[in-house]
């Protein structure tokens, strides 16, 4: 609600201040006496644009302060245009003014004759259908959102998963065909070092043989190195039978024909050993040149290829899992998405019925708002699932029966677009706004329209605050508060009037003689009559 409102130096109002209080509030004045600056002011504490033109002449500042609670919270608002510039403040600290309007477009609402209103949005108009929904209703509203709310988090999930189950079956199988071929090799670490001493052996088995049996003859042969040696142990033992200190000598000795025999059994072993097939040779180049193909087409070593075989199979059992979980969640999505489908069919019907109630009713409003033949639909059209429902939900209007319905920010004047939001507002018994603005709302209307529009103004300010500029008594009469706007030459002052200056005001409004006694008659019977009515709201 607008606890208080502060304006200095906007246009003619060289300074006022308001306190408007709860339900409806009437801002009434001669023409051209300033009333609409007021609502001007709530404008630019809305965050709209602020036109520096409307700087007055009474400083080279504009200002608006508003104080507003929001629930439990006090916030206060400011504006101030100097120099070409606007700055906008929210409790004392300045912000961007579209600070101001995240803080209070959802709060204040205004509606003039020459501005494009909520009742074109296809937002707004579903916020008053969905008022109007019925228990059930309501029930299936619920039901969808935490659909719609569970299906978003798995399309999410599904998304953070990849690009879908074809890239993760391809990713496996070629990760598969890595595994396998590193498998097929059979590598072994270090495989490849040892394969280049054996391909060296086996292209040198030839010589190596010889050698080796060179070897053999020159230890092993009669009167070779090892016959010579037997023979040195034979006597260096009869010495040191007479010698006990060659007993050292003699086991140093010992021990070299041990050696020497063993080296023998060993050279008979690798001459025996040696390959000298030549598909052995070719084998082993062939081993040597699958290693070779492998480490280059892998970038890697030969202990770099049994890991990267390693990496593959667990990147592999990785991306299994990652694409079952893929697959159960394309299952969920799509019993998800049937479900948001159905819901949202059933959330599309209980749309309609309460749109039907919605526009049944504010039609019986605008006849009594003056008129005649109105046509007011709600149309709620299907359309693909999304965030609020599917459905499409616009408000069509014709003023008259013999034309064709179009939504209303095509079709409705600036008068009918204020009757219109007024009718339909009342209808749904809730507003978008808890503060809600008429600017001159009266446009054209008089008479027993006037004192309906009046009731409607009074039944839509319950539980909300509405404030109304206007030219109508029936209007002014049911006010909760009355503020009058007086101009003086280049100056307009704001005051709050209450017993005999509102009757004065209102006979001012009746007859434009505001002293006159058969006027202020009137203004008590009006007044009197409009409390009679407000008691039985």
């Amino acid at each position: 609600m607008l606890e208080e409102l502060y304006v200095e130096n906007l246009g003619i109002i060289r300074s006022a201040r308001i306190e408007p209080g709860p339900g409806l509030v009437a801002i009434t004045g001669e023409t051209g006496a300033g009333k609409t600056l007021l609502l001007g002011a709530l404008r630019l504490l809305r965050g709209d644009t602020a036109r520096t033109d409307r700087i007055g002449p009474h400083g080279r500042e504009a200002r608006a302060e508003g104080r507003f609670t929001i629930g439990e919270h006090e916030v206060v608002v400011a504006r101030r245009m100097a120099d070409g510039r606007s700055r906008a403040y929210v409790d004392g600290d300045m912000v961007p003014a579209r600070v101001l309007a995240d803080r209070l477009d959802a709060l204040v609402e205004i509606v003039s004759q020459h501005e494009h209103l909520a009742l074109g949005r296809e937002a707004s108009v579903r916020r008053l259908v969905d008022g109007m929904l019925d228990r059930a209703g309501v029930e299936t509203w619920e039901a969808y959102r935490l659909a719609w709310g569970e299906l978003t988090r798995l399309r999410e999930e599904r998304t953070a998963l990849g690009d879908g189950g074809e890239g993760l079956e391809h990713e496996i199988v070629t990760l598969q065909d890595q595994v396998a071929e590193i498998e097929r090799a059979g590598i072994e670490p270090g495989e490849d070092e040892a394969l280049r001493g054996h391909l060296a052996r086996l292209r040198s088995s030839g010589e190596i043989a010889a050698a080796l049996d060179a070897t053999t003859a020159a230890l092993d042969t009669e009167g070779g190195a090892a016959d010579a040696l037997r023979a040195a142990a034979r006597h260096l033992a009869a010495a040191t039978r007479l010698d006990a200190d060659l007993t050292g000598l003699a086991e140093r000795l010992d021990g070299v024909i041990v050696e020497v025999e063993d080296a023998l059994v060993d050279l008979h072993r690798r001459v025996a050993a040696i390959d000298h097939d030549p598909r052995s040779l070719e084998a082993a180049e062939e081993r040597l040149a699958l290693l070779g193909d492998l480490k280059r087409k892998y970038a890697t070593t030969v202990d770099g290829l049994i890991e990267a075989g390693r990496v593959a199979a667990a990147r592999v059992e990785a991306l299994t899992d990652l694409l079952e979980r893929s697959r159960r969640s394309d299952e969920s999505i799509g019993l998800r998405e049937r479900e948001c489908e159905e819901l949202g069919e059933a959330l599309a019907a209980a749309r309609r019925a309460a749109g039907k109630d919605l526009g049944e009713t504010a039609t019986d409003h605008l006849r009594r708002l003056g008129l005649t033949d109105p046509v007011l639909e709600v149309l709620v059209e299907p359309a693909a699932p999304g965030p609020h429902g599917a459905d499409r939900v616009r408000l069509l209007f014709a003023s008259d029966s013999g034309l064709q319905p179009a939504p209303v920010s095509r079709v409705a004047s600036g008068g009918e677009l204020s009757r219109l939001v007024l009718a339909v507002r009342v209808a749904a018994g809730v507003a978008d706004a808890d503060v809600v603005a008429f600017d001159e709302i009266d446009a054209g209307v008089g008479g027993a329209t006037a004192l309906a529009m009046a009731e409607l103004l009074a039944r839509l300010s319950m539980g909300r605050q509405v404030l109304v500029v206007t030219h109508l008594p029936q209007v002014a009469a049911f006010a909760d508060a009355h503020f009058a706007v007086e101009r003086s030459g280049a100056e307009a002052t704001v005051r709050a009037v209450e017993g005999e200056e509102r009757r004065g005001e209102i006979s001012r409004m009746l007859s434009g003689l505001g002293d006159s006694e058969a006027g202020r008659d009137h203004a008590s019977e009006l007044l009197a009559l409009a409390a009679e009515r407000r008691e039985r709201r």
